[in-house]
C-alpha cells in the first residue's frame, strides 16, 4: 500500500602519532556520533561547528537561516504545525537537501549542455533524481526474490501469475533505495556545517518521542509503521501483540500510527505501509521491511538480532 507523508521531501595528515591523537581529538563532532537518529542520512556527517548568530547550515555556497525554518513551519498545513516546530531539525534538512540538490541539478543540466530556463527548481531536482533512476533496472531473478519472500501477499497466486504485475513495484524499490542512498551520502560528498548549539536544543525536542527514547534504552527494539484500515497493518497488529508479551523485557515492539505522526514517519523515510524497522541494542537500524511480516519471519530476524 503506498501513502504519501505531507512533509515535503520530499551533501592533515600529522607527522608523529601524538600529533594524530591530537588532531584527531580537535575534529568538530558529527551529527551522527553526537544524535544518533536524528538524521537518517543526509546530514548524519555534517560537523557541529559554532556558525554566525542566525545561521543554522552552511554548506560552499549554501545557507539555511533560522528565518527560513520558521517560515517553512508557518506555511505548513495547521494539523501538522505542531509537529514540524517540535522537529525544527527535520525542516532544517529538508531545506538544506533540496538546496544542495539542486546545485548538483544545475551543475548536471549544465554538463548536459541542458536548458534550464522553463525549468522551476523542482521541477530541474525531479528531472536530475529521474536522470538517476532511470540507469536503474530490475531482473526476474529479483521479482522471484520478492515473490518468495512476500508469498503471503499474493493469496496463493502463483509467481507467473503475478509477476507482470510485480514488476513496476519491484522497479520502483529499486529506485528508490538508489535515490535514498544518493540523498544520504550528501554530507558525505559536501563539508556540511551545523550551528552546535541550536542543534542540542532542537535534538532534545526531536528525540523526545517513544521510538527514539526505545532505540536509546539498549535493548533491540521493532517499530512497525502502519495505520487502522489498511489491510496488512490491520494483520500485523496480532502478531505485534503476541511479539510483545512473549518479548517482554528482551525487545521494544512498538506501533506508529502514520496518519497521526506524519513527520515522525517522514523522519524514519516511511512512504508505504506497513514498514517493520528493527534496530539492535546500541539504536542502530539493523533491517527493514515493506509489507506483512510474518511471525516466523519476524522472529528469525531478532534471533539474528541476537534476541531469543
Amino acid at each position: 500500500m503506498r501513502w504519501k507523508l505531507c512533509a515535503a521531501w520530499l551533501v592533515v595528515l600529522m607527522a608523529s602519532t601524538w600529533s594524530v591523537s591530537v588532531a584527531e581529538e580537535e575534529k568538530p563532532p558529527t551529527l551522527e556520533r553526537s544524535y544518533l537518529g536524528l538524521s537518517r542520512g543526509p546530514l548524519r556527517q555534517a560537523k557541529l561547528v559554532d556558525l554566525p548568530p542566525g545561521t543554522l547550515l552552511h554548506a560552499g555556497s549554501v545557507v539555511v537561516t533560522a528565518e527560513q525554518v520558521m517560515e517553512q513551519i508557518a506555511r505548513a498545513d495547521e494539523q501538522i504545525r505542531a509537529q514540524l516546530d517540535k522537529n525544527r531539525f527535520y525542516v532544517l534538512e529538508q531545506l538544506g537537501v533540496r538546496a544542495l540538490l539542486l546545485g548538483e541539478a544545475q551543475e548536471w543540466a549544465r554538463i548536459q549542455q541542458m536548458s534550464t530556463i522553463e525549468e522551476t527548481p523542482a521541477s530541474l531536482i525531479e528531472t536530475y533524481v529521474q536522470s538517476i533512476a532511470g540507469k536503474v533496472g530490475v531482473s526476474d531473478e529479483e521479482i522471484r526474490v520478492f515473490f518468495e519472500k512476500n508469498k503471503n501477499m499474493f493469496g496463493g497466486a502463483s509467481f507467473e501469475q503475478v509477476a507482470q504485475m510485480l514488476k513496476p513495484y519491484v522497479l520502483s524499490q529499486k529506485q528508490d533505495k538508489v535515490l535514498a542512498a544518493h540523498v544520504n551520502a550528501l554530507s558525505k560528498r559536501y563539508p556540511v556545517e551545523l550551528a552546535a548549539q541550536w542543534v542540542k536544543t532542537q535534538a532534545r525536542a526531536s528525540l523526545d518521542n517513544p521510538v527514539d527514547k526505545a532505540r536509546r534504552s539498549g535493548t533491540p527494539t521493532v517499530v512497525d509503521f502502519g495505520a487502522q484500515g489498511c489491510g496488512p497493518c490491520d494483520m500485523m497488529t496480532p502478531i505485534l501483540e503476541e511479539l510483545r508479551q512473549e518479548y517482554a523485557g528482551r525487545c521494544n515492539i512498538l506501533f506508529v500510527p502514520v496518519r497521526e505522526q506524519q513527520i515522525l514517519a517522514a523522519r524514519y523515510g516511511i512512504e508505504s505501509i506497513p514498514v517493520q524497522v528493527f534496530f539492535d541494542k546500541d539504536g542502530k537500524e539493523f533491517f527493514r521491511h515493506i509489507g506483512l511480516f510474518a511471525k516466523e519471519q519476524m522472529v528469525a530476524k531478532l534471533a539474528e538480532l541476537g534476541v531469543e
